[in-house]
């Protein structure tokens, strides 16, 4: 098993940062993909960024230039750098990890980033 906790959500104006932060603890060998999901008020959930182990990263189209997602594979934490944040940008943040060997997808318990006008 692999938990996952998450921290740096909160309150921001628009065109603020927020840099929110994931610590992978339990059985963390072989944690192939960890990444950032959001959920917005009353829509479904959707990846926001993702790293492999080998550091390849995958992002959505409208964070792209705006959020940065790193990786410490010795801390097994990762880290999402968000900028020039905007309203759009509200939501519960999840932080994931997968394991494909286990097929195993875990989840943090969330953390709200609100972006104001």
């Amino acid at each position: 098993q692999v938990q996952l906790v998450e921290s740096g959500g909160g309150l921001v104006q628009a065109g603020g940062s927020l840099t929110l932060s994931c610590t992978a603890s339990g059985t963390t060998f072989n944690i192939n993909v960890m990444g950032w999901y959001r959920q917005p008020p009353g829509k479904q959930r959707e990846l926001v960024a993702s790293i492999t182990s080998g550091g390849s990263t995958n992002s959505a189209d409208s964070v792209k230039g705006r959020f940065t997602i790193s990786r410490d594979n010795a801390k097994n934490t990762v880290t999402l750098q968000m900028n020039s944040l905007e309203p759009d940008d509200t939501a519960v943040y999840y932080c994931n990890a997968k394991q494909y060997y286990y097929m195993k997808d875990y989840w943090g318990q969330g953390t709200q980033v609100t972006v104001s006008s």
